[in-house]
């Protein structure tokens, strides 16, 4: 029916209070996978070194009686080392802003804080997705992931490894080869590979593009079938259309979809095999709110700072599966 005249609506109103939920949702996901499996450890320099050795190659070892000795040239092991990244989040609020009343209190340095603290972990996850050689001197950068990788490799034709270079003491960044799609024959490659030269990979860390791809090889005719209806009282059946882990035949590694590699299609392009006793973090400064901030007007500064760097105990224990169809079947 219509409006009678001069009913007087909310529209024509001036006074009518805003309501404004105190409630702030943020949708931005914290997950780190590959920061929060490996573990932490502390460096004391800008510049921590390690070695690897490895046994040599079995072979024939037959004797002849009665033999004199002779003696073998030891193979001093690899000495490697990494750089310290410094990584920064900030905020400025005037002191007014601090204390007016606001819905949700996210303008204000108690939850800036907190949110600067989340952001720059991501930031580390994403520097060691990233394919960013190390670089000396006082904006020093830690090499990533794929750039110490060489042994376990999957790359397209025209691919090229990056890995350490032992007369610079720097890694060197990769070259892309053409983008492929993923596939079950890409998977077993890198983890036979993996397997001969003594990995034992557990955790796989993908684009979650990626691990849509992975799910379907369960439709390959190789697989063992699992699919069954699961019913919830006689009244619900479920669509089992997903598989985390993936035993094939040298090993078992569960595969992890991570958000953080699919901010593009240069980290996206990446699949990661990890066994995380071959790797770790160290922290010259844990992440932290530096408190000594000089006040110098009628705001309030803040400074969360962390400084530390990737640590590749033996880049055999790693592997990689490069140039992906990271974010699409085309990208």
């Amino acid at each position: 029916m219509a409006v009678l005249t001069n009913t007087f609506q909310t529209t024509q109103a001036v006074g009518n209070r805003e309501e404004l939920s105190d409630v702030v949702s943020r949708i931005t996901p914290e997950d780190t996978p590959i920061y929060s499996l490996i573990e932490k450890g502390k460096c004391a320099t800008v510049h921590p070194e390690w070695e690897t050795d490895e046994l040599a190659a079995p072979g024939a070892n037959v004797r002849e009686e009665g033999e004199e000795y002779a003696f073998g040239a030891i193979t001093p092991p690899k000495r490697l080392g990494n750089y310290t990244q410094i990584m920064r989040k900030d905020w400025i609020i005037s002191a007014t802003q601090e204390v007016v009343s606001e819905a949700g209190n996210v303008q204000k340095r108690k939850y800036q804080k907190l949110k600067k603290g989340v952001e720059i972990r991501k930031d580390v996850e994403y520097a060691i997705v990233d394919t960013n050689a190390s670089v000396a001197g006082a904006t020093r950068e830690f090499g990533s992931l794929p750039t110490w990788i060489e042994t376990n490799v999957s790359r397209a034709p025209g691919g090229i490894n990056g890995g350490f270079d032992p007369g610079t003491g720097l890694t060197v960044e990769p070259t892309d080869g053409p983008q492929r799609a993923f596939t079950k024959t890409i998977l077993d490659d890198v983890m036979q590979q993996g397997y001969q030269n003594g990995a034992n990979f557990r955790h796989v860390s993908v684009s979650p593009y990626v691990k849509s791809v992975f799910v379907t090889f369960m439709s390959d005719g190789n697989v063992a079938p699992f699919r069954y209806a699961v019913s919830q009282g006689g009244e619900r059946n479920t669509i089992v259309a997903t598989a985390d882990y993936y035993e094939g035949p040298f090993g078992t590694v569960m595969i992890h979809p991570n958000r953080v590699q699919a901010v593009s299609a240069g980290l996206a392009r990446n699949a990661f095999f990890i066994d995380t006793d071959m790797l770790s973090f160290l922290w010259l400064r844990n992440i932290q709110e530096d408190r000594d901030i000089a006040k110098t007007g009628d705001a309030d500064k803040g400074v969360i700072i962390g400084e530390g760097t990737l640590k590749v105990h033996n880049e055999k224990g790693l592997g990689i599966a490069a140039d992906l169809f990271g974010l699409s079947a085309a990208s």
